[in-house]
């Protein structure tokens, strides 16, 4: 598992980190989700002992994390880090190697990993042929050999077409089913919502919420929308309840006291039909925006 705990981080006068602490359970999918500036590459560089903290820890498995442990971790940063003018499976075959594989193990491990991303056949073209998004695969290609541990990954899904995010996240599903953990920062809400099991937002150097999806979306008050068979009108001023808007039958209403949905749903149907009356369960999106806006 990994611990980061109070990390801190300064960039001359600017705070970069301010007090950051999470963790990655060994099978899970963890999304780390801010705006640009937010920190995430900051933290991800630190987990990986590419840049040092100021201040907290990181901890592998209980124990501060060590080169060793490090050398376990896949990683993708955020400057892309292969050859251009090198072969694709040259330079791969090269970095197994330095994970300690013998030639033959190391060149099979490539070119099922390039199969998998439908690469195989340009296995022997230099990087710089081959496309931005093909050019991804190969990075994540790289993160995935000497079989990590722990995946830290920036961006991998910045500029993969659908067909290659469909293959990305089924990757990184079945590295989740191994036992690895995986950390990854994406701006692309949507696949961050059907793919992770816990998140965590950063803002402004700081973690602002962390949790499960499940978890993150019972915050704050209820929302529910009520739809009617006439004007829905009547519901303002109703007690317990506010109301955000009505809109001819239909209307969206926060909850403030307990009972107070039960008491409207009484009154509804003693007014008439009920067509609908329902929990709105906000979008990875809308609690993003509210979090971040708080």
């Amino acid at each position: 598992m990994l611990t980061v705990s109070q990390l801190t981080r300064r960039f001359g006068p600017i705070l970069a980190l301010d007090d950051v602490s999470f963790t990655v359970t060994p099978g899970t999918l963890t999304g780390f989700v801010g705006a640009n500036g937010a920190g995430k590459t900051t933290a991800m560089r630190i987990i990986m002992g590419v840049l040092a903290a100021h201040g907290g820890s990181v901890q592998w498995e209980g124990r501060a994390a060590t080169a060793a442990d490090r050398a376990q971790f896949g990683y993708m940063p955020e400057e892309r880090g292969l050859y251009p003018k090198q072969k694709v499976a040259d330079q791969l075959v090269h970095l197994a190697r330095l994970h300690g594989m013998p030639p033959p193990a190391a060149k099979s491990l490539v070119m099922e990993l390039l199969d998998r991303f439908g690469l195989a056949d340009r296995a022997k073209d230099k990087l710089e042929a081959l496309s931005l998004g093909n050019q991804q695969r190969v990075q994540i290609t790289a993160a995935l050999l000497g079989h990590p541990r722990l995946l830290v990954l920036d961006e991998p899904f910045s500029g993969l077409d659908p067909n290659a995010v469909e293959q990305m996240t089924e990757v990184l599903r079945d590295q989740a089913s191994r036992g690895v953990s995986v950390l990854f920062s994406s701006h692309q809400l949507d696949i961050v919502d059907r793919l992770c099991d816990t998140l965590v937002i950063l803002a402004g150097g700081r973690v602002v919420a962390d949790g499960t999806l499940d978890q993150l979306r019972t915050r704050g008050v209820p929302r529910h929308r009520i739809v009617l068979g006439a004007d829905a009108s009547w519901v303002r001023g109703r007690p317990g309840i506010e109301v955000e808007r009505v809109d001819g039958s239909s209307a969206v209403i926060q909850i403030l006291a307990t009972g107070a949905e039960q008491q409207l749903l009484a009154e509804a149907l003693r007014r008439g039909e009920v067509h609908e009356f329902a929990r709105i369960v906000p979008t990875l999106t809308d609690l993003y925006q509210e979090i971040t806006a708080a």
